[in-house]
């Protein structure tokens, strides 16, 4: 699976199966998808494209993984949250300020609640942990909240 920040649309992971078939989802910010499929003859010519919903997203995910269910794990999305990865640019206004500057928990009342830096996690990063271009914060929020907040993280 390789993965690709799409800034200001969201993430592309791209998939090729075992029977060479190519897969992609774009995880768009306002919770919908986009899963296309391939040409097997021509992997640059897509075949098919559907446009998915956040509802028709959950549920595609509970019909590919059903046992994905425990009663200790939390289902952001029946609660009204988003979970969403927001990639930090190198040349972002962040890039090297402290985390607590971008008031990002004030203005929109989304909580960083891990930063994830080349093959590590940083999990609760405090108001004082500096930012670095290539981040991957993980934000937890409303779909306005998180979307703001990216917009923040946006910001060159």
């Amino acid at each position: 699976m390789r993965t690709t920040p799409l800034p200001g649309i969201g993430v592309q992971y791209d998939l090729t199966t075992r029977e060479h078939r190519n897969l992609s989802v774009i995880a768009h910010r306002d919770g919908t998808r986009t899963v296309s499929l391939y040409r097997a003859d021509d992997p640059d010519a897509c075949a098919e494209s559907l446009h998915l919903t956040g509802a028709e997203t959950a549920s595609l995910i509970d019909a590919l993984m059903p046992a994905h269910h425990s009663p200790n794990l939390l289902h952001t999305t029946d609660l009204g949250l988003v979970a969403e990865r927001v990639e930090l640019s190198a040349h972002s206004h962040w890039n090297g300020r402290v985390l607590g500057e971008t008031r990002m928990r004030t203005e929109t009342g989304v909580s960083v609640v891990a930063v994830l830096r080349r093959a590590e996690a940083r999990p609760s990063p405090a108001p004082d942990f500096r930012l670095a271009g290539g981040d991957t914060l993980i934000l937890i929020g409303t779909r306005e909240g998180v979307d703001a907040a990216a917009t923040i993280l946006d910001r060159e």
